[in-house]
């Protein structure tokens, strides 16, 4: 059974999730702004989070960027239409997905059940390779352990949120091929790729910040104009 936290300050809306996602077997915990989400994730072994934006105390993004210093569990906004900078900012600092207000409730399931499948299996790979060489990506300083789900850049560690994990795999698996941003989408959060194109450049950037030593001059993750990306082989 996962356990799925939900923070918005409406308990109307904690309440309609609580209801959809409880028929849907999952086991749900609730807070009220981001000070209490915090709270419910030290003393609770949560899978993922719905999390509003805009909330007293402690907003919904920065209840994010402290989250993410600590754990990698998918983070789901709840966002208003006129919250689109919060939205880009949200994924900027680590959320995984954001579901504009008003929404549909199954839209929300099936966002949860996709992120919780990434975030439960990071769609592990085959291949006839011996296990610990498939499990093993390798390009230059960058080493991707895909069964032990780690990074490492030049020997340092580095922390990957799930779909930045997933993106560098997929770059990884293939150096050199040019994936689009509707690629990439559809095989890294599973849906159609409609408007994903901004989505797809955030983590892109945020990925690069971390792996790279000049972000702005990247040497691994290199865009390929009007085509997509590719991981330059080293």
């Amino acid at each position: 059974m996962y356990n799925i936290l939900i923070c918005d300050d409406d308990k109307d809306i904690v309440s309609a999730l609580d209801i959809y996602l409880t028929a849907e077997g999952y086991q749900t915990f609730s807070a009220y702004d981001g000070r209490q989400a915090l709270k419910v994730v030290e003393e609770q072994d949560i899978h993922l989070i719905l999390m509003d934006v805009m909330m007293p105390n402690l907003d919904g993004i920065r209840a994010t960027a402290k989250l993410r210093e600590k754990c990698n569990v998918p983070i789901i906004l709840l966002t208003a239409k006129s919250e689109d900078a919060d939205k880009v900012l949200g994924l900027n600092i680590g959320a995984d997905d954001y579901v504009t207000k008003p929404f549909n409730p199954m839209e929300v399931m099936a966002r949860v059940k996709s992120q919780l499948r990434r975030y439960t299996t990071l769609g592990g790979r085959g291949g006839a390779l011996p296990e610990e060489e498939a499990n093993l990506l390798k390009n230059g300083g960058i080493a991707l352990d895909d069964a032990a789900k780690t990074v490492t850049v030049d020997g340092e560690q580095v922390n990957l949120t799930p779909l930045e994990f997933n993106i560098l795999r997929l770059l990884l698996q293939r150096p050199g091929q040019v994936f689009s941003t509707a690629q990439i989408y559809e095989q890294v959060w599973n849906d159609p790729a409609y408007g994903s194109e901004n989505t797809v450049a955030v983590h892109i950037r945020h990925l690069r910040e971390k792996i790279e030593i000049d972000p702005a001059n990247p040497r691994y993750i290199k865009v390929v104009w009007g085509l997509g990306y590719k991981m330059e082989k080293s």
